[in-house]
């Protein structure tokens, strides 16, 4: 199987990192010798802000008041993985982001300098009330309270969907917008169905 790159984007709890996960299962089952490389940028950023440097510090103010982190922080925070990380020879997995245009526009360049050519953008699209009461459900600690989710989702109209609209309209991207709001087996299927093999 020739190494494929998926980018996974949609609303807080609209379940795109299980689907992800569950892509890299399905991908690993069908050919062990290629492997998924899945980049999945809140780790990796969790581990930053318990640094001492002043600029860890400075974004540990901003993650503990729940605001949205600026563009280069993110731009540097996947950049870093994939320059330590990623190779040729591997599917690649982008979960959950990019979260802005600029970001969007600067992760194209990246995709190119790799060579990677009709990335996936997978689209879990779920309504904003579907999204405020998977938030309420799943009680992460970053969801501690209603003014926190709804800073998201704020977030994701602001700043996401103009990220999507260009996906959706440059044909460098193979763009699937997947029902989010059906079950998980469900919006599997749909992602499967439409990733041409």
């Amino acid at each position: 199987m020739t190494p494929k790159t998926f980018l996974f984007i949609g609303r807080s709890g609209a379940g795109k990192g299980t689907q992800a996960k569950m892509l890299a299962r399905y991908l690993e089952e069908q050919n062990a010798h290629v492997p998924v490389y899945y980049l999945e940028t809140g780790a990796h950023f969790r581990e930053f802000i318990k640094g001492t440097s002043y600029t860890s510090k400075r974004a540990k103010v901003m993650y503990d008041r729940a605001e949205r982190m600026p563009d280069f922080l993110a731009i540097w925070n996947w950049s870093d993985l994939l320059l330590h990380n990623f190779t040729d020879s591997m599917h690649l997995i982008m979960d959950g982001m990019p979260r802005s245009l600029n970001e969007a526009h600067m992760l194209r360049t990246a995709l190119e300098f790799y060579g990677i050519k009709n990335p996936y953008i997978v689209y879990v699209s779920v309504t904003p009330e579907w999204s405020r009461q998977r938030l309420v459900e799943r009680h992460r600690f970053d969801d501690k309270t209603p003014e926190e989710i709804d800073k998201k989702i704020a977030w994701f109209n602001t700043d996401v969907l103009p990220a999507i609209d260009y996906f959706k309209n440059d044909p460098y991207y193979n763009f699937l917008e997947i029902n989010g709001e059906q079950t998980i087996e469900e919006v599997q299927q749909d992602i499967l169905s439409r990733i041409q093999w």
